[in-house]
């Protein structure tokens, strides 16, 4: 038995945060990038459930992080199908690449930690989990994420994953501010830090420190944002697919006039 579906609209925002509209869109979205041309893993296996059906599966694993065994009972297939479902659907949800920028476009960038299973890009970090760091440049003016970077092990500091990442080639000859941890990247913006030999910042460097940390703080806000959705509070799939799960729930892409509309372009465009 099938206990959530997208015909039965009242099952969609307690599992997602998706009103029926949104999600309505959503769905057009997928749709649009071949999310029906594709069978179920083998040539002429039609998926059992249809398209909104699978969307509505991926959206409610993203906000629960449920596990497959629980997830299939949920949508009346096993949870090898379940699986299939997230690994085919999944990345029709990611962000698009922006295909212009405007040359004033201020980028705050900042980085968190993601718990990750998978050891094999994973890394202990100081606060003895197995992390990944997570690059995420947000738009200063719309508050808007512009990109994700690759997913670097968690024990690295900001300063290097900012480079591995390839978010600073994604920056690159656009302002970027960002914290004091991006010591060594001249073209970030950071705060004043206090002289070795111990003396005070004049006033005006101090009062400098206070813009730029008010500034900043939009990019925590996106981050935790982002983190509303429990995969990432907890990731269990293969550490090579976070960048696209963080994409589907990144606030949004920046430069909304040259790209294609993504999971949270849904929640900010409807009323």
């Amino acid at each position: 038995m099938q206990v959530i579906s997208a015909s039965r609209s009242e099952r969609i925002a307690p599992f997602t945060g998706l009103q029926p509209g949104q999600f309505r869109k959503l769905v057009r979205v997928v749709a649009e990038r071949g999310g029906d041309a594709i069978a179920d893993g083998r040539p002429g296996r039609q998926w059992r459930l249809d398209l909104a059906d699978r969307v509505l599966l991926v959206a409610t694993y993203w906000r629960t992080n449920l596990t497959m065994r629980q997830l299939g009972p949920l949508f009346g297939v096993s949870h090898a199908a379940a699986h299939r479902v997230i690994d085919t659907v999944g990345p029709l949800l990611a962000l698009a690449p922006v295909r212009r920028r405007r040359i004033d476009q201020v980028a705050i960038v900042d980085g968190t930690l993601v718990p990750t299973r998978d050891h094999r890009l994973a890394a202990r970090s100081k606060n003895y989990r197995y992390p990944t760091n997570l690059q995420v440049p947000i738009d200063a003016d719309t508050r808007l994420v512009i990109a994700t970077g690759d997913p670097q092990p968690g024990n690295r500091n900001d300063c290097t994953v900012y480079r591995d990442s390839g978010i600073a080639d994604v920056l690159d000859g656009r302002p970027v501010t960002a914290d004091g941890g991006y010591q060594g990247n001249p073209e970030a913006v950071m705060p004043y830090r206090k002289p070795r030999d111990g003396t005070v910042l004049a006033d005006w460097q101090e009062d400098l420190n206070t813009v730029h940390r008010s500034i900043r703080a939009r990019a925590e806000h996106a981050l935790a944002r982002m983190k509303n959705w429990t995969i990432l509070r907890d990731y269990r799939r293969a550490a090579h697919t976070l960048r696209d799960t963080a994409s589907t729930t990144s606030p949004s892409l920046a430069d909304q006039r040259h790209r294609e509309p993504s999971l949270q372009d849904q929640l900010r465009d409807s009323p």
